[in-house]
Parts: structure tokens; C-alpha cells; sequence
């Protein structure tokens, strides 16, 4: 029999934390005096010095999560110390972007097609069914209004200017036509579904997707099982090639920050500080504002419910996966009352219809986007936005970095400039543990809640 590797003790995962945050500190430090005393050289070695320590302490993270913040701090340095240099990396920022936007329409495809057929039966779904999915849309949708809210209030992507903004000059005006509302519903319909994805009208397909599997969960189980089964391949065939190109994720990330820094300077660092700001009091405004409310008033046991849903969030919060937290998520909320048919249907379902973390932050980074292009969006242009991601982020959520394949949706169908995604993406890592966590407790309050709207009784 063999002997199970050996784990790190707690002193070494010390010790190995204090690396890490020495070296944030030396480079946050090279960072801050850059703008006091440029040019400077003990100062670029300082950050340089950050830079070798927080690559000493990667030799023990293969973690991907790691490595695209590393390349993030590598790109700024680079933007520093080479700006002329960093202009000719753009070109693998492009080469990851056009990676990743071949993935989205048959990805969503997929996932919306199985997600509708699998789980949405329409003749066996039932009362269970419906109740989960109006709550679904009903909690998704005031997510993603609040973060509108957020980013309209704190405008963090003001401060952020492209360079590439004069040559574009045609787009601001393109999104501040007046929109008729006329135009945009028949825009929504598909006249060709392959004119759709070669045009990457991701509205068209999303609709064209979700009329397909309305279409495929009325037919007989002989005759749904193989076209179901095919789009579950092509979901998880999608599902690993974005695992994939993911892996040049670093190199993508890092190349854009470096060829952003390079034109703009290190200005470029405090919008996405206060996005982080702005998504994480976002999150929270999420829990206290609609997540408290929706548990008393269904009458459930705050402080049971609390109880039960602590540990499946603490694991999403530590590995950033939802997928991570389904077993005992399930676990958890059948030991807390709900019935085990109820929590079979509603939380895998939840999965794919109900990422209230990942939907905030979707709304607000995408207008973070507008405000970083200079264009300023009406409410009704947001609204807009707003229901395009209800349709874009179903069942994309359980894709790693999936914010940057929904976010490339919308800039298409919205016309937003790509480059903004980029420097989002460095932050992403710091975001995602947060929405992850958000995700799972939704998932585990919809359970319950539907489980209170069936009769289920549940003890103080």
C-alpha cells in the first residue's frame, strides 16, 4: 500500500504566506515611490526584488490563480521599465482574446440548451420547477441591479482612459444613439443562426438556445436523450477547451497589463482598486439587502440556516469553485430540513440559473467597461445590458474565468471596447472567491426557500 503524500505543516503554510506577503509589500512599496521619484533605479530593483521573492514562493503554487496575479505584477513592471517594448505585446493579449471568443457561442449553446432540457422539463417539472426558476430570475435579476447601483455610485472606471479612445471616436457615438426599444426587441430574434455566431450576436444566440431546449424538453425521452446527450458533450468538450486556454491566461493578462501600463502609466491601478472596492461592498449590499430579507421572510431560521450554509461557503471561498462546495452543500442543506427531492433539483439547477455573486459582478464590471471608454450609458441602455446578462451568464458560471467569457459577450453585442477586460481580469482572482461564496449561499437560500413555499417546516 502506498503512503499518502506528505501535507505541509501549519509552520511551513506560514512560513510560505510570509513570503508571499513580502514580496506584495516590496513590490507594492517599488510601486508607491515610483510616482514620488521616477526614474530611479534602486526603486525599479526594489520592485524587481518583490518580483524574484513572489516567484520563489510560486515554485510551490501551481495554482493557475496565482500565476495569472504574478503575470499581472510582471506586466506592470514591464509597462514601467520598457513601455516601448510592452507595445509589441499586445499582440498575445489578441491571440488570448480571439482564443477565448471562439469558445462563447457554442459554450453557451450548450449550456443553455442542457440546462433548459435537463433540468426544465416542461411536462414533469412541476410546481418545484417553476417556483425555482421565478425565484431564480427574481433574486439574479436584483443582483444584477445592484450592481448597476454600485458602479453608477462609485464610477470607478472614470478614472481610467484608453488610449486608443481618439481612433474609436465612432463607437461612443454608436452606443449614445437614442436606442428605440422596437429596434432592440427585433434585434433580439435570430434570422439566421449561423449569420448570429459568425456575427457573435450573442442575444441572438442566447434566445435561439433557450427556444432550442424549450423546444427539446416537449419531446418524447426517446427522442430527446441524443440530442441532450449531444449537447452535454459539447458543453464538456467546451468546458475543457477552456481549461485549456486558460493556461495563457498568464501570458494574455500579462501582456495586456504591461502594453496598458506602458501607454498610461501606473494611473492605471486605482480604478481597479476601487472596483475591488466596489464589487466587494456590492456583495455584501447583495446579502444584507435581499439574501436577510428573502430568509425572514419565508420564515426560516436565520441563525440555523447561517449555521448550515458556513462550511460549503467557506470551501467556494477557499478554492473558488462552486463545484467544490456541491457535495456539501446538498449534504448540508438536507441536514437542515429541505427535503432531499427538493434539494436534488433546485441546487444543480441553481448551478445553472442561479449565480447571484457572478451576476452582480457581471453588471458592474460591464458598465466599469463603458465607463472606462468614456461612454456614458442612459439607465435604459443599462437596463438593456442588465437583461442581456440574464441571458449571457446562464449556466456559464461553472467555466473557469468565466467572467471573461460573458464580459466579451456583452462588449460585442454592446460595441464596448475589449481592452478594459483585460485589466479586470488581473483583479479577477481577488473577486472570484468572494462571488463564488455569494453563489453557494444563494444556491443553499433558494433551497430552502422553495422548500418553505412547498409546506416544509422548519425548526428554531
Amino acid at each position: 500500500m502506498t503512503n499518502p503524500p506528505p501535507q505541509p505543516s501549519r509552520r511551513q503554510s506560514t512560513t510560505s504566506h510570509l513570503v508571499l506577503l513580502v514580496g506584495v509589500l516590496l513590490f507594492a512599496l517599488g510601486v508607491g515611490l515610483a510616482g514620488l521619484y521616477p526614474s530611479r533605479a534602486w526603486i525599479a530593483a526594489l520592485r524587481w526584488g518583490g518580483i524574484a521573492v513572489l516567484a520563489a514562493a510560486g515554485s510551490r503554487r501551481s495554482t493557475l490563480t496565482y500565476w495569472i496575479f504574478f503575470s499581472m505584477l510582471l506586466g506592470v513592471e514591464i509597462g514601467l521599465d520598457r513601455p516601448r517594448f510592452a507595445e509589441h505585446l499586445r499582440v498575445f493579449s489578441d491571440i488570448f482574446l480571439r482564443l477565448i471568443k471562439v469558445i462563447v457561442a457554442p459554450l453557451i449553446v450548450g449550456t443553455l440548451v442542457t440546462g433548459i432540457a435537463a433540468h426544465g422539463n416542461l411536462r414533469s417539472m412541476g410546481r418545484i420547477g417553476l417556483k425555482s426558476l421565478i425565484y431564480f430570475e427574481i433574486v439574479t435579476t436584483l443582483a444584477l441591479l445592484i450592481g448597476v447601483v454600485a458602479i453608477d455610485i462609485s464610477r470607478a472606471g472614470e478614472g481610467l482612459s484608453l488610449p486608443q479612445a481618439p481612433a474609436d471616436a465612432a463607437v461612443p457615438t454608436q452606443i449614445q444613439a437614442p436606442l428605440r426599444w422596437d429596434d432592440f426587441l427585433l434585434h433580439i430574434f435570430p434570422e439566421n443562426i449561423a449569420k448570429a455566431v459568425a456575427e457573435n450576436q450573442i442575444l441572438q444566440v442566447s434566445l435561439f438556445a433557450i427556444l432550442f431546449g424549450i423546444a427539446l424538453a416537449r419531446l418524447p425521452e426517446t427522442k430527446r436523450a441524443p440530442m441532450l446527450q449531444f449537447c452535454r458533450s459539447l458543453t464538456d468538450t467546451m468546458f475543457s477547451l477552456t481549461k485549456i486556454v486558460m493556461y495563457f491566461a498568464p501570458v494574455g493578462v500579462g501582456a495586456a497589463m504591461a502594453y496598458t501600463v506602458g501607454h498610461m502609466g501606473i494611473g492605471v491601478l486605482l480604478p481597479l482598486g476601487k472596483l475591488l472596492i466596489t464589487g466587494y461592498a456590492a456583495l455584501l449590499a447583495l446579502f444584507l439587502l435581499v439574501f436577510v430579507p428573502v430568509a425572514w421572510m419565508a420564515g426560516l431560521p436565520l441563525l440555523r440556516l447561517a449555521k448550515a450554509v458556513a462550511e460549503p461557503a467557506t470551501i467556494a471561498f477557499a478554492t473558488s469553485a462552486s463545484e467544490a462546495a456541491l457535495p456539501r452543500a446538498m449534504e448540508r442543506m438536507e441536514a437542515f430540513g429541505v427535503p432531499r427531492h427538493i434539494v436534488a433539483f433546485v441546487i444543480p439547477a441553481g448551478y445553472s440559473f442561479n449565480m447571484d455573486g457572478s451576476a452582480l459582478y457581471l453588471s458592474l464590471a460591464s458598465i466599469f467597461v463603458a465607463q472606462a471608454a468614456g461612454i456614458r450609458m442612459s439607465l435604459s441602455e443599462q437596463l438593456f445590458m442588465v437583461f442581456a446578462l440574464m441571458l449571457t451568464s446562464k449556466g456559464v458560471a461553472g467555466v473557469p474565468r468565466a467572467v471573461l467569457v460573458v464580459l466579451l459577450a456583452t462588449a460585442s453585442t454592446f460595441h464596448l471596447p475589449t481592452e478594459p477586460i483585460f485589466i479586470i481580469l488581473g483583479i479577477d482572482a481577488l473577486m472570484d472567491m468572494a462571488r463564488t461564496s455569494v453563489n453557494v449561499i444563494g444556491n443553499c437560500l433558494a433551497c430552502a426557500v422553495v422548500a418553505r413555499w412547498e409546506g416544509t417546516a422548519f425548526t428554531r
